[in-house]
């Protein structure tokens, strides 16, 4: 139902994943109304948007989808929004997370001054698999708090945009439903008087 009548060939689809036709804001503009629109109460909702948001400043790439569900059915969010919630980390945003991750893991394990590692050589390295080790705690440790604030700052924003958009949908289907009652009784009581 929701498929393409032509399928993309597989350059198109990366294209589109990394530089979206519609545009960013449109894409965007369509994920939020997406996820303003699924059915659940909005701290559900916002808990499953904040787990993917904070699983997508962790360094395990390929795995943030299943991850973030798992947190948020721990968590009792909706399952979808954390699919969703993953979207934070995208093209754009990956190289300043993994930047900022590797900084501050890098400064909690008290490594900032003597060890620093050039991030960019390490993964174009033909001997990059011995080095991401390195790489990978520094990130996973930065990840935890840098995580957290975001999924705390996406939480309380998904939270009231949801609230307020069922709230509004709520309020629209019930002027619909009172406008319809007074139609049929204004047609009743042109029926009465005939």
């Amino acid at each position: 139902m929701f498929r393409r009548r032509v399928e993309l060939h597989p350059l198109q689809k990366l294209r589109e994943a990394l530089w979206p036709r519609i545009g960013w804001k449109r894409a965007t503009q369509y994920v939020w109304r997406r996820v303003w629109r699924l059915s659940g109460t909005p701290h559900t909702i916002a808990v499953g948007v904040a787990a993917g948001a904070f699983i997508s400043f962790t360094p395990f790439l390929g795995f943030h989808i299943v991850f973030a569900i798992v947190i948020a059915w721990v968590l009792r969010g909706n399952l979808l929004a954390a699919a969703f919630g993953t979207l934070v980390g995208n093209p754009l945003s990956y190289p300043p997370i993994w930047f900022a991750t590797y900084d501050l893991g890098s400064r909690l394990l008290g490594m900032s001054g003597r060890h620093h590692v050039n991030l960019s050589e390490v993964l174009m390295s033909h001997k990059a698999f011995d080095m991401v080790l390195p790489v990978l705690v520094p990130m996973a440790l930065g990840s935890i708090p840098l995580g957290l604030a975001a999924a705390l700052v996406t939480y309380f924003i998904v939270k009231t945009g949801v609230a307020a958009y069922q709230l509004r949908r709520r309020e629209q289907l019930e002027a619909r439903i009172l406008a319809r009652q007074a139609e049929l009784d204004a047609g009743i009581d042109d029926d009465e008087q005939e």
